[in-house]
């Protein structure tokens, strides 16, 4: 069995619920012979991290180390582990293993985030009864097939975002054949919302973005929305009525209304949830019945949807607008983004 290099891991846990993380240490799992070590050099802030170390999804585990936006280098490899060599530029998203079998149901349909036995980069538990934790810290072990190679184009803290918020948007794009001629709206323009814009455009679909922050225009058109709809204003709501495909909700308002999100809707379109909202949805069934439109959601990505996602930012230039703040620095970070401040996604950089 290979020895890692880092063999106790330093970082930022949540000890209760909170926003607050404080220094602590594990010991991590032994490096398997599909497994890589790798040393972390920035991680992406995500709204599930702040989710999670509030306890807002119950059943966290203290003590937690948040983090699945993550990239690094290799240090370590496991010795079947062919595809990686030390020093190779890597990221990590929202997932660290699945059997990956051709007898999983979920696995050989392109769905491996459903595998029975999917472990999650933090805040679940390995088959042996380990607890996986993230990349506020200094290294992860991983199952290699759930660390991915960064395009050379793509700058590795812009590379970081897109291992959870980019994947997250392209995924169900990807799926629903997203195409030119349709027409896709976006709720929510922030950390998934700004990249939702630029890989809908790249798709070759007419964008609209619906924010209640008029000051988000100028930027919404910049990254490729051909319209902005400022939600507070009834008469640009009426004008987009009943002509989406596709409508991507990744804000998790507790003031999302899908009644009348379904009034945006085509005939036949489809309401997207890509973030989870407070409590239930509240809707008629005689509103999806009567405009024969659906409401969906979407998880995260599997390996083969991570890598499109990154290959296709690499060719379209499609790149995260971020902040960076040092490690050491991150309750401030995460009180500016549980403040609703960030613009558009805080990077921490180690």
């Amino acid at each position: 069995m290979v020895k890692g290099k880092i063999d106790e891991i330093h970082g930022w846990a949540a000890m209760k619920p909170g926003i607050d993380v404080e220094r602590w240490s594990y010991k991590p799992r032994p490096i398997g012979e599909h497994d890589v070590e790798i040393k972390i050099d920035f991680t992406g802030i995500c709204g599930s991290d702040l989710h999670t170390i509030k306890d807002e999804w119950n059943g966290t585990s203290y003590p937690v180390i948040v983090g699945h936006e993550i990239v690094g280098k290799v240090v370590t490899k496991g010795d079947k582990v062919t595809e990686f060599n030390e020093g190779d530029i890597v990221g990590v998203g929202a997932q660290c293993y699945a059997d990956l079998k051709k007898d999983c149901h979920a696995c050989s349909n392109n769905l491996d985030p459903h595998c029975p036995n999917m472990v999650s980069t933090y805040n679940s538990k390995y088959a042996d009864g380990a607890q996986a934790q993230g990349g506020y810290s200094e290294a992860i072990r991983v199952d290699a097939n759930y660390a991915f190679k960064i395009p050379s184009s793509i700058d590795p803290a812009h590379a970081a975002p897109l291992m959870c918020a980019g994947t997250t948007v392209f995924a169900p794009m990807l799926r629903n054949g997203v195409k030119k001629g349709d027409r896709v709206g976006v709720v929510g323009i922030g950390g998934l919302g700004h990249l939702a814009i630029q890989y809908a455009k790249a798709l070759g679909a007419e964008v609209v973005a619906f924010s209640h922050s008029p000051n988000k225009r100028d930027e919404c058109l910049k990254l490729g929305a051909s319209k902005f709809v400022d939600t507070s204003n009834k008469k640009d709501i009426d004008a987009i009525r009943h002509s989406l495909t596709y409508l991507f909700i990744t804000s998790s308002s507790k003031h999302n209304n899908y009644e009348e999100f379904i009034t945006w809707m085509d005939f036949e379109g489809q309401v997207v949830l890509l973030a989870i909202p407070e409590g239930k949805l509240s809707f008629s069934p005689f509103d999806l019945i009567l405009s024969e439109v659906a409401i969906t959601g979407s998880m995260i990505g599997g390996v083969n949807i991570v890598k499109e996602a990154l290959e296709f930012a690499a060719k379209h230039n499609i790149r995260p607008i971020i902040e960076r703040y040092p490690l050491d620095d991150v309750n401030a970070a995460l009180k500016h983004v549980d403040e609703g401040k960030a613009r558009y996604r805080v990077v921490l950089t180690h």
